[in-house]
């Protein structure tokens, strides 16, 4: 007659603690949905940033028990996506580097943030280098383009 496993306290209790991190994760991953839903309805007219992906992780293999490792991968996505939609959009940090170039040194803004076709970029730079670094004359330079 095969024996019949019997489970130890400790295996009962890491699954408990399993089940507690596996709830808290759940609910770390509603409370992030309903700020990222937030976020995208107040930034209405602009679109979320792409991700690359198309589809979110929790979407990637459809329905399914997740594991501890998945579910942190889900609320890390989601908690950057949300980092993105809050970032001021490519518009008006490239304006605001227009306005003060002093304020905004070394900054950087592409034409693919801004949602246009090409590979330029705009970037706040010294003017006659290093003199003008120490001189704190500061303007916004157009790259050509591609190389």
């Amino acid at each position: 007659m095969p024996a019949i496993a019997v489970p130890t306290d400790a295996a009962v209790i890491g699954r408990g603690d399993q089940a507690a991190a596996r709830r808290d994760l759940r609910d770390q991953i509603g409370r992030l949905e309903r700020e990222l839903a937030c976020a995208v309805a107040a930034a209405f007219p602009h679109r979320e940033p792409a991700t690359g992906r198309g589809r979110s992780a929790s979407a990637i293999a459809g329905p399914r028990l997740l594991g501890l490792g998945e579910l942190e991968a889900i609320r890390d996505e989601l908690a950057a996506r949300i980092a993105a939609l809050r970032r001021p959009p490519a518009a008006a940090r490239l304006a605001a580097m227009y306005a003060d170039p002093p304020a905004h040194r070394w900054k950087r803004v592409t034409s693919e943030e801004l949602g246009e076709p090409g590979c330029r970029h705009w970037q706040v730079r010294p003017r006659l280098g290093l003199i003008g670094m120490l001189a704190g004359w500061w303007h916004v330079k157009l790259s050509s383009g591609c190389p």
